[in-house]
């Protein structure tokens, strides 16, 4: 008996373990979940749970997943498999679901679509639906009609809600800014004009120019109709496009509901509020919220603007569109699509001789910062291996932190797009720290009397705006961000983090100018040509980015 056990298990393991000749003949099935929408437009099913399962079958199915484009890669050896959904996607009222067969040949690859003429098609019901499915499809019919926004302090979300190019966000994160940059895509951003506004209310209506969203369908909003009733526990479910990663779809539940405002336990990516918020049925019921500074339960407690709320601001910015024209669709610069590679990265900072600090110049009312991914990366470099070093003697290394790691490492609101070390050019302008003559006279009168104070020094004026030349033609930046930096509870003062192209302004420039503008005099620039080899430097620190 033992011998036959012995046997089975060896002719098990022979005819189990995959031979050297499989292995090699491995091949690509590649898989797409396409459905069409009641406007005949093609969409992708992101997040669709596919298993795979060799015939006959000899192991468990293989669980596979569709990215954001309704598509999956997987590898198989040769045979015939099963491809099946793990369970329904709910999409414009029905249910889908799809069980195909599929003969993998060795060395050439496969493809597989699902559709709705291969799927098996059911009404929705109680039986057919899962917060998992009504989320994909939630996801699958609104994500392109999701935008990211950028103001010069901060990223949110926003949604389009008339195809006149009519996009809603929520108050808080426009702020005071009087236009915004709207990412509709990786590729394409535009600008648009803040058209309405109410504080109270926490909601703001945007305009853009309608032909860069032609082929989007706007997000149905039931202003004209009583919404359902809300209740607590209830699920509901938002979409956002946050500041890292790709636009994606939060679950949660209705903690409290408020006559002007829902709490509910959704966690928000950084940069996504200002997203859409939609019921289980799959209504919008409002839209989220930054939450209120300084209230450390808004991290974990997102709050929802109702619906009821935003619908009397975007009719009051329906109106004023009436007879106006539409903004200017001009595209603006927007990052690279290809990052800079973290060893090339590193290679950089190990090579490179001498000081990793920003290159710098100054006017007479500004410090001028030029910051590369090198040196933002060997900041973060020198700082672990200074805290390796701490860890292994067991004490502070002399000297604490290099000097420049501030300017290198504290963003302050826009560190998180710092973080990743984007392959642009920083431009880096800070008020400069100056003694008022009085104060200056009063600490000369007590050191008269033996009193030796240090100086009291406060900024000189903060950070208007800036402007930079190639040449004569006026160079667009990617993005014209502000930092703020606390100076009181109560008052702040602004430094410009300008990010632009690697190549936007480099030796190709017959000259760099930059012209800064203060808070103090808006109207006067402070014109400054920058130093030929700061502009040499910048572009060999890219160097290894264009190879």
């Amino acid at each position: 008996m033992i011998l036959m056990l012995r046997a089975l298990v060896l002719a098990t393991l022979f005819f189990g373990i995959p031979r050297a000749g499989a292995v090699q003949a491995l091949s690509v099935l590649h898989v797409k979940v396409i459905l069409v929408d009641s406007e005949r437009k093609a969409t992708p099913v992101p997040r669709h749970a596919l298993l795979i399962s060799d015939n006959p079958a000899s192991a468990p199915p293989r669980r596979i997943v569709t990215a954001l484009d309704g598509t999956a890669d997987v590898t198989l050896p040769p045979g015939n498999y099963t491809v099946e959904s793990d369970r329904p996607v709910t999409f414009q009222g029905k249910a889908y679901q799809w069980a195909q067969m599929v003969d993998i040949v060795a060395g050439r690859g496969a493809v597989l679509e699902l559709t709705a003429d291969n799927a098996e098609v059911e009404p929705v019901s109680s039986a057919t639906t899962s917060p998992a499915t009504d989320s994909s499809s939630l996801l699958t019919q609104w994500q392109e009609s999701i935008v990211g926004l950028w103001t010069p302090t901060t990223h949110a979300s926003g949604f389009l809600v008339d195809a006149r190019g009519l996009i809603a966000t929520n108050q808080q994160v426009i702020s005071t800014a009087t236009s915004v940059e709207v990412q509709l895509t990786p590729a394409v951003k535009v600008a648009a004009n803040v058209l309405a506004e109410d504080p109270v209310r926490d909601v703001a209506v945007l305009w853009i120019d309608p032909k860069v969203m032609a082929s989007v369908r706007p997000v149905p909003l039931a202003c004209a109709q009583p919404g359902k009733p809300l209740v607590e526990g209830q699920e509901l479910f938002s979409i956002g496009a946050p500041l890292r990663g790709q636009k994606s779809i939060e679950s949660g539940t209705i903690s409290r509901v408020e006559s002007h405002a829902i709490v509910s336990d959704l966690i928000l990516a950084t940069g996504s509020a200002g997203g859409p918020v939609f019921g289980a049925g799959g209504d919008v019921i409002g839209i989220t919220t930054a939450g209120n500074k300084g209230d450390e339960s808004s991290r974990l407690a997102a709050r929802v603007v109702r619906l009821s709320e935003a619908c009397d601001v975007i009719a009051s910015a329906e109106k004023k569109i009436k007879d106006a024209p539409p903004p200017d669709g001009a595209r603006l610069p927007v990052e690279p699509a290809r990052p800079f590679s973290l060893n090339a990265l590193k290679e950089a900072v190990q090579r490179r001789a001498g000081s990793l600090s920003p290159y710098q110049m100054s006017s007479s009312d500004f410090d001028v910062a030029f910051i590369t991914p090198v040196m933002t990366y060997g900041a973060e470099y020198e700082t672990e291996q200074a805290r390796e070093r701490e860890r292994t003697r067991g004490a502070p290394t002399p000297g604490g932190d290099p000097a420049f790691v501030r300017p290198l490492m504290d963003f302050s609101n826009w560190s998180q797009y710092v973080a990743d070390f984007p392959a642009v050019l920083l431009i880096r302008v800070t008020p400069k720290l100056v003694e008022g003559f009085w104060t200056t006279v009063a600490r000369g009168a007590a050191r008269t009397q033996g009193v030796d104070l240090p100086p009291i020094k406060h900024f000189k004026s903060g950070f208007s705006r800036m402007r930079a030349f190639c040449g004569d033609a006026e160079v667009t930046p990617i993005h014209p961000f502000k930092l703020e930096q606390r100076v009181s509870e109560t008052d702040a003062i602004y430094e410009g983090l300008y990010v632009f192209d690697p190549g936007a302004l480099g030796p190709q420039c017959a000259t760099v100018k930059l012209v800064l503008y203060s808070e103090k005099e808006p109207q006067k620039g402070d014109t400054r040509v920058v130093d030929p080899k700061v502009i040499q430097q910048i572009w060999q620190d890219f160097a290894p980015y264009r190879l």
